[in-house]
C-alpha cells in the first residue's frame, strides 16, 4: 500500500497537553506526532492515554499527518497505548527504539485486529524510529518488515549519548545519517531527521537539517513551533532546483526528439539518474 507523504515538519506535542492540541493543529506544521512516550511521567501515562483516546474519537478536519509516539512495544504500557489510540483518522504509529522485525511484527497483527474489530478501512502506518547500534545495523531489515512502514527516523540522543558519542558531532551524524539513508532508499521509504534539543540555537537547528537535507532525508521532527518555518523550507525545493529540474526535463525531451539516448545540459551528460531526481524534485513542489 502506498504510505508516502510530506511530512517537512512533524511537531511533538505532549499527550499531557491538550490545551496545546488545538494551537498545533493551527500551526504550519506538516504533522502533528502526539507524544505519549519520553515526554510523558511514568505516573501520567494513563491520563495521556485518555486525552488522545477523547482527542481521536472525534479528530477535527485536517490536511494534517496525525501521528502518536507510543511506548516501546516491549513496555507494559504498549497494547494501552493502541487500544487508546487506534482509530479512524490517525496516519501512523511512531514505534520508538526498534530493533527486531518480531515487535514490527507483532505490533502489525495487533494493529490488524483493532482494526477489523472498530472497522478502521485504511490501515495504520508505522514509523519506525532506530535509537540504538543494533537498530542501525538492522536498519533495511527493519524497513522491510511490514507493508506498513512509511519511513525511518533517527533519534540521536538514545543513539549515541549513553555511548558517550557526542550527539553534536558533524561527521559522527552525517555518517549515521548515511547509513540509515541507504537502507530506507533500499526499502524504498523515506527518511526523517532527529528532533534538535537546543531550543534557542536556530543556527544550529538550521546547520542540522540543512546536513540533512543533503542527504536527501524528508523531514525533521521539532519540538517547538519556532522550528516549523525552518524545517518547512530546508525539505521544500528551492526556486533553483525546481527551474534546473524542469531544465533537465526538457534537455531530455530535446534529445529524444533528435533521436539521442543521452542529453547534455550546461556540458553535463545527463541519463537516467538524473532524470530520476529531476523527478523526484517536481514531485516534491507539488505536493
Amino acid at each position: 500500500m502506498e504510505m508516502r507523504v510530506r511530512m517537512r515538519s512533524k511537531l511533538f506535542v505532549p499527550a499531557t497537553r491538550p490545551e496545546l492540541f488545538s494551537k498545533a493543529l493551527n500551526s504550519a506544521a506538516d504533522a502533528i506526532c502526539f507524544d505519549l512516550e519520553d515526554a510523558v511521567p511514568a505516573t501520567r501515562k494513563s491520563e495521556a492515554r485518555s486525552n488522545l483516546d477523547t482527542f481521536l474519537n472525534s479528530p477535527p478536519v485536517t490536511h494534517k499527518q496525525l501521528l502518536v509516539r507510543v511506548n516501546s512495544a516491549s513496555s507494559n504500557d504498549f497494547l494501552l497505548d493502541l487500544q487508546a489510540i487506534v482509530k479512524p483518522g490517525l496516519y501512523a504509529i511512531a514505534l520508538p527504539k526498534v530493533e527486531s522485525v518480531d515487535e514490527i511484527r507483532c505490533t502489525a497483527e495487533l494493529l490488524s485486529k483493532i482494526e477489523q474489530e472498530r472497522g478502521i478501512q485504511s490501515p495504520i502506518a508505522l514509523l519506525i524510529t532506530i535509537e540504538s547500534p543494533r537498530g542501525l545495523r538492522r536498519a533495511y531489515e527493519l524497513a522491510t518488515a511490514s507493508p506498513r512502514i512509511c519511513g525511518l527516523q533517527l533519534g540521536f540522543a538514545d543513539l549515541l549519548e549513553p555511548l558517550g558519542i557526542s550527539s553534536l558531532h558533524s561527521q559522527t551524524r552525517q555518517q549515521i545519517r548515511l547509513m540509515l539513508r541507504l537502507a530506507a532508499a533500499e526499502a524504498d521509504l523515506d527518511c526523517y531527521e532527529a528532533a534538535y534539543p537546543m531550543l534557542r540555537d536556530h543556527a544550529g537547528f538550521l546547520a542540522q537539517l540543512t546536513d540533512a537535507r543533503a542527504l536527501g532525508f524528508a523531514g525533521a521532527s521539532c519540538i517547538h513551533p519556532d522550528q516549523i518555518a525552518v524545517a518547512n523550507q530546508v525539505f521544500s525545493p528551492t526556486a533553483e532546483e525546481i527551474d534546473y529540474a524542469n531544465f533537465v526535463l526538457a534537455a531530455v525531451d530535446e534529445a529524444s526528439r533528435s533521436g539521442n539516448a543521452v542529453a547534455v545540459l550546461n556540458g553535463k551528460m545527463i541519463d537516467a539518474p538524473f532524470v530520476l531526481r529531476a523527478k523526484a524534485i517536481l514531485h516534491r513542489s507539488a505536493q
